[in-house]
């Protein structure tokens, strides 16, 4: 077993293993948020060196259970590539992740949740509303691609990343949330920002039509929106300490 502060398992490089504790990290994050659905949705993570290699969770368990060794190494296609490996994966799963990942070369990292407030907004006809500022830094951002059903067919992949173009953020309609980041700080910043924006989105609309800042104001804020991503900096180093006060074991 590898030390969680140091060393790496003996088939892997450190690298690699730095990668697998971020993914780890962030599974372990969606589950304190609240985000998770039981064993279902993926978050993904490109494995560094030439080889089109991604980091994905193993198939049937919790993502309050999921540890940097735990994971699973796949290629595009979702198969299994590391001899190591005991854990299986689903396939099927990796869809939406591998077509992300292949065509964004600087696609580090792919968050994909069905968490409710997400689901909400992307069901809504406008989705994600101007009626905060956290929905303001996400909207330049956000694209949309539409439901067709369980994502198993590989035809698929071609249309959303069509959609996805160079966006981070995308709602998927009547489905759930997607981001994009460099790497898995990035794009779990981009979720959270994104996730705060439809919480806050549903309470106002429970309360009625709610309020939209001038056009002034949105264009401001829009311009301001192009350096969201650059949030992860100080955040997700703030977040990993969250996780080691808890003395969470995702890093083992």
């Amino acid at each position: 077993m590898a030390n969680a502060a140091t060393d790496h398992p003996s088939r892997m490089t450190q690298e690699e293993w730095e990668v697998r504790k971020d993914l780890a990290a962030a599974y372990r994050l969606v589950s304190l948020y609240g985000w998770d659905d039981l064993v279902f949705t993926h978050l993904s993570a490109r494995v560094p060196g030439p080889e089109h290699h991604f980091l994905i969770n193993p198939y049937g368990w919790l993502f309050d259970e999921i540890t940097a060794s735990s994971l699973v190494k796949v290629d595009e296609d979702g198969q299994i590539v590391d001899p190591g490996a005991t854990n299986r994966v689903n396939p099927a799963g990796f869809t939406i992740h591998s077509a992300v990942h292949m065509a964004r070369e600087e696609a580090g990292a792919v968050l994909h949740l069905h968490a409710a407030d997400g689901v909400a907004v992307s069901a809504h006809p406008d989705g994600l509303l101007p009626l905060s500022q956290t929905a303001m830094l996400c909207i330049p951002h956000i694209c949309f691609h539409e439901y067709e059903g369980v994502a198993l067919n590989l035809d698929e992949r071609e249309r959303l990343v069509a959609d996805l173009g160079d966006h981070d953020i995308m709602l998927l309609r009547n489905h759930g949330t997607l981001t994009v980041g460099k790497n898995v700080g990035e794009a779990f910043t981009y979720m959270y920002f994104l996730m705060k924006a439809c919480q806050i989105q549903v309470r106002t609309l429970a309360m009625g039509p709610g309020h939209t800042p001038s056009q002034q104001a949105l264009d401001t804020t829009a311009q301001q929106a192009q350096s969201l991503g650059a949030g992860h900096k100080l955040a997700w180093p703030a977040l990993i300490r969250k996780l080691e006060r808890m003395g969470s074991d995702y890093a083992t």
